[in-house]
């Protein structure tokens, strides 16, 4: 009697046991179910059974965008030609002459007009002495090259075709949002028309370029570079230029310059033949320094002004250190490249209202841009600024740029005060000049250049 006793207990303890179990784990739950009858992935986070709708990827419809744009992405070879030393065989025998060696690179670009412009990066294009394009009919044209940006790596090119060529609208980069779905269409290690998919991770990365870039989890890999990124609608909303990775291959993150930079630097090139750059004329507060960091400057939302360019449109408006810039026009400024950003996409004269912060009140100050009168020009490090009209009297030339700042290492030389006139034979006329005859040169060839002083004397120095 006893033992049935102790088995009726234990039956009635498991029982219970058994009871809480479904209770517990079934009649609440907290996990994904799938349903194999229609394959749809339910979260379900309450008693009541519900459906997630409309934020899956087979909700979204790629094909419509995909099929309007590899039609007007192209193939772009970049033909360099080099010279190469003969064989050690034709060395020996005295024919040890140099041969002309082809090297290839290739890339991407996006038909923007019926009539023939692409867009592509300046990278695949550069020091190109041949340059061909191949549409997605596999028809193929030699391409000329109109101009380029090397500072936001956009370069513009013109094919002659038989007919009208599909292409792509500019989309607005500004109404791009985090989250939103994007495709990414090139030719990636020579495979064209390929697509990936993916989502727009951050906006307004400067990947230390002092540039906006988009940046995306969509696939992008050598030879995708100056290849489209378009959203669901297929607006071109950017152009793929680079991937962090230290294996060369994609490893989940890619970028690309915003159309509304991109389509800036094109009209600049038709219209003007050069870049028109507005400048606001204030410098940020690096907010990672001790400085910032220990007067809670780091946690602010927006750009610390810690200094304003004299001339600049910036002191006209009155903009003053300290001031915290929160907007520009309709754009919120969280961190620096996103002022920078939108200002790419502007040029000198025009004309744009910022909200700044001053002493705890919010004031919108309207702010001419201007062309930037100083840079740092590269490989040097020599500070020049463009001749104002008494400088022009004053060494009587209307070319050149004057020579205000000099690092340690030219201290000695005496080139503070004086016009630079040219770089290796190279006339200069102004800053933009100044950077890219600077940017070509080798650190470890000779480079000289041509300066001339306030009484007329000019000098020329060699520099190892």
């Amino acid at each position: 009697m006893k033992k049935i006793g102790s088995l009726l207990l234990v039956s009635i303890f498991a029982g219970a046991i058994t009871l809480g179990a479904y209770k517990l784990f079934f009649e609440d739950s907290k996990y994904a179910i799938i349903d194999s009858q229609d394959q749809r992935t339910v979260f379900n986070t309450s008693t009541t059974p519900t459906s997630a709708k409309g934020s899956g990827i087979n909700e979204i419809d790629f094909t419509i965008a995909a099929e309007n744009t590899v039609n007007a992405v192209v193939h772009v070879k970049n033909v360099t030609k080099g010279r190469s030393s003969g064989s050690p065989w034709d060395f020996f025998y005295g024919s040890g002459e140099s041969r002309q060696r082809a090297q290839v690179g290739s890339g991407s670009g996006v038909i923007i007009s019926s009539d023939g412009y692409i867009v592509t990066n300046n990278h695949v294009v550069t020091k190109a002495d041949q340059l061909q394009v191949t549409l997605n009919n596999n028809k193929k044209y030699d391409a000329e090259l109109i101009g380029a940006d090397p500072n936001t790596d956009i370069a513009l090119l013109k094919i002659e075709a038989e007919g009208k060529l599909p292409y792509l609208a500019f989309g607005d980069s500004d109404n791009t949002k985090i989250g939103e779905w994007v495709l990414a269409v090139g030719n990636p290690f020579n495979l064209t028309s390929t697509v990936t998919a993916g989502i727009v991770s951050a906006k307004a990365r400067d990947l230390g370029r002092n540039q906006s870039f988009i940046q995306t989890d969509a696939a992008v890999n050598p030879g995708n570079s100056g290849g489209a990124l378009v959203n669901t609608n297929g607006d071109l909303v950017g152009i793929n230029t680079a991937i962090t990775s230290q294996t060369g291959s994609y490893v989940g993150y890619s970028f690309a310059v915003p159309s509304n930079i991109a389509r800036k630097i094109v009209e600049d090139i038709m219209e003007y033949g050069s870049i028109q750059k507005g400048i606001l004329g204030v410098s940020a507060l690096n907010v990672n320094t001790p400085y910032a960091i220990e007067k809670g400057l780091n946690e602010i939302q927006g750009v610390y002004i810690s200094g304003v360019e004299e001339g600049s449109g910036a002191e006209d408006a009155a903009l003053l250190e300290g001031d915290v810039i929160k907007m520009v026009d309709n754009i919120k400024v969280r961190k620096f490249p996103d002022l920078t950003g939108y200002l790419s996409t502007k040029r000198p004269n025009d004309v744009v209202d910022v909200t700044i912060e001053r002493d705890g009140e919010q004031m919108v100050v309207p702010v001419t841009l201007k062309e930037r009168q100083t840079l740092i020009v590269p490989i040097m490090g020599l500070e020049v600024r463009n001749l104002s009209k008494d400088d022009m009297k004053k060494f009587d030339t209307k070319q050149g740029v004057k020579i205000v700042g000099v690092p340690e290492t030219y201290r000695g030389y005496g080139l503070e005060g004086k016009v630079l006139l040219s770089v290796d034979d190279e006339e200069i006329k102004n800053i933009q000049d100044a950077k890219n005859l600077f940017g070509q040169i080798s650190r470890y060839g000779k480079t000289s250049i041509t300066m001339i002083d306030d009484k007329g004397e000019r000098e020329r120095l060699i520099f190892q």
